[in-house]
């Protein structure tokens, strides 16, 4: 009998070691991961810059709290900020803690400017925002909110990318407007620019903040640094986690200025949060995903696998209903189950990821090359022939 709370249900897959976009298990199967630990390992498995990052840091110090300066979080903060639209950085240890800190820092904004009233967040159905109690309140998904007591005031749902129904639902109380770019969890929905850019003029005509949850859609997933980037806009508040350490817990929230300047000391902390080693390597992933190219690099192999994924639905429409996402980021809907492709897939060698909305996501590590990506394409194609006649397990 398992130690472990029984809060997962596991494949029963153990790795041994991992290199670059392939897995490996105990006995020595190769397996191809286009999961990437839910789009955590960015730059594959073992990346040696990493590696190297890592192994320097631990031979110096691990931990100190943020009672003191941490070199390493400066800089990691300060390259941040030059390579987005935000001023000021607080660094956590996942996407759930950003998310939090980016809920509390845009209830604190209106606190600071007078309208403490004004703590309430629209938010999106179907959203995933994270697991701590707040972050389910946020997501609104009955499957998440059971069982744990009354939700967490101050949110307010709003069905679909309706910009008319978002205005509809602002108030007195309303501090601002939560959503992801490219909905991962919630079934690789594809956010309209159109939607983004009136949403960031709401935002700017009523005083309300654009708080954007990038944990998965970040660091170059979508070939851009940032999704939002491809809507030309920016938000006030931004949520990073997921890809900005390469495999190391590193959760960041980003604000502007006028944001910003509201959190005081006192007013948020984290124990590890920006910690030496977590800097180290989240500084590391920076040094390759801001290396002139990577990022074209990761449009194009997205471009090549969309394509491909696209022949693939329309070869085998009684399996696959939509092609959905952008750049690394994509999903297929399905319309056996969802897992059964998985499980299809992953008996012939190559890991992914259920979503919701009967989806399958697909998240290679960033530094996938087109034989990689030839050989999902392969590999799914083989998994729906066999879902087709029968003889997937």
């Amino acid at each position: 009998m398992s130690a472990l709370l029984p809060t997962y249900a596991r494949s029963g897959l153990t790795f041994a070691r991992g290199e670059g976009a392939f897995l490996f298990d105990e006995g020595g199967e190769r397996y191809l991961d286009f999961s990437s630990g839910i789009a955590v390992t960015a730059l594959g498995h073992a990346h040696p810059h990493l590696v190297a990052a890592l192994n320097e840091q631990a031979q110096k110090v691990w931990h100190v709290s943020n009672l003191y300066g941490i070199p390493d979080q400066e800089r990691l903060g300060r390259r941040l900020c030059d390579a987005t639209f935000a001023d000021r950085v607080f660094f956590a240890n996942s996407g759930a803690e950003a998310v939090e800190a980016s809920i509390k820092c845009a209830r604190r904004y209106h606190f600071a400017n007078g309208a403490p009233e004004r703590y309430r967040l629209i938010t999106i159905e179907g959203a995933f925002h994270g697991r701590t109690l707040a972050t389910i309140a946020a997501g609104g998904q009955a499957k998440h909110l059971e069982g744990f007591g009354p939700p967490v005031d101050g949110f307010d749902q709003v069905a679909g990318f309706d910009i008319d129904a978002i205005e509809e639902a602002i108030s007195g109380e309303t501090a601002g407007v939560l959503l992801e770019p490219i909905m991962g969890e919630g079934g690789m929905r594809d956010v309209p620019y159109r939607f983004l850019q009136d949403l960031r003029a709401l935002c700017d005509e009523k005083g309300l903040l654009l708080i954007l949850d990038e944990v998965q859609s970040g660091v170059g997933r979508t070939g851009r640094f940032y999704a939002h980037e491809w809507a030309e806009i920016t938000p006030d508040i931004m949520a990073s986690a997921k890809g900005l350490g390469g495999g190391f817990p590193v959760g960041a929230c980003l604000t502007t200025e006028d944001v910003g300047q509201a959190m005081v000391p006192g007013t948020h902390g984290s124990t590890f949060g920006g910690n030496p080693l977590a800097m180290a390597v989240g500084n590391a992933v920076l040094d390759v995903v801001l290396e002139p190219g990577f990022l074209e690099h990761v449009a194009q192999m997205g471009l090549r696998l969309k394509q491909q994924l696209a022949g693939i639905a329309d070869e085998h429409s009684e399996i696959i209903a939509e092609v959905r996402g952008q750049g690394l980021m994509m999903g297929l809907q399905c319309k056996p189950e969802n897992t059964k492709l998985v499980a299809a897939l992953r008996e012939r060698g190559m890991l992914t990821v259920p979503a919701g909305d009967n989806v399958v996501r697909l998240l290679p590590p960033l530094i996938v090359g087109e034989e990689e990506i030839d050989l999902a394409s392969r590999t799914i194609d083989a998994a729906c022939v066999a879902l087709k006649t029968g003889d997937a397990v």
